[in-house]
């Protein structure tokens, strides 16, 4: 019987040892690693080129990175432009209702996250959520046309513009109906060089 329960006793302990190596994630170190560079081509406007910072917003690069490289931006619109302010796109639905089927936890300071300092300067890109809820951010993103810094610390900032913020200027230009653009802007393609770094699946709530 003892030998019994010392067995029993054993394996829970060996289980426990397994179960925490396991599940307890450990967090990436990008201190080595060369940030990703993004090329955003628009039809009849140009290319805009974007880097990311996965050290300050690790799970919304790699968010950013999958959908990228599965293709979900591809023929997607800026269907908000707010002139002085962002232009919006990565929606399926093209109106802001849109997402890719599952929510990414908001990486900003009132949301619990304290490693991202990036602010909300112009050509900086972040991700677009609904005002009350913190975690809801999928696929939409905006881009800063102008330094705002009441967004610092309440959304998820993880880039920002290198090349081509003349193109993203031409955007906000271009006729608008209650901030939707009244001809579509089309993301023609999207791309990322990640530099050699293989990124890994970003965590998902739903």
């Amino acid at each position: 019987m003892n030998r019994i329960v010392r067995n029993v006793i054993g394996f829970l302990l060996v289980f426990g040892i397994v179960f925490a190596i396991t599940g307890c994630k450990k967090e990436e170190d990008y201190s080595n690693v060369e940030n990703p560079i993004v090329t955003m081509e628009f039809e009849e406007f140009g290319v805009v080129e974007i880097e990311l910072y996965p050290q300050v917003a690790p799970n919304t690069v790699k968010n950013f990175i999958h959908l990228i490289e599965n293709g979900f931006y591809d023929g997607l619109t800026i269907h908000r432009i707010v002139p002085g302010f962002v232009i919006q796109g990565g929606d399926p639905n093209g109106d802001g209702t849109g997402g890719p089927g599952y929510t990414i936890k908001g990486e900003f300071k009132s949301n619990g996250y304290n490693k991202n300092n990036l602010k909300h300067t112009q050509g900086v890109i972040s991700m677009a959520r609904r005002p009350t809820s913190n975690n809801s951010a999928g696929s939409q993103f905006f881009i800063m046309l102008a330094d705002h810094s009441s967004l610092d610390g309440d959304y998820a900032a993880f880039g920002k513009v290198i090349s081509g913020m003349d193109v993203v200027f031409d955007i906000s230009t271009v006729a608008t109906n209650k901030e939707r653009p009244v001809d579509p802007v089309v993301i023609k393609k999207v791309t990322v060089d990640t530099k050699g770094h293989t990124y890994s699946e970003p965590d998902k709530i739903k």
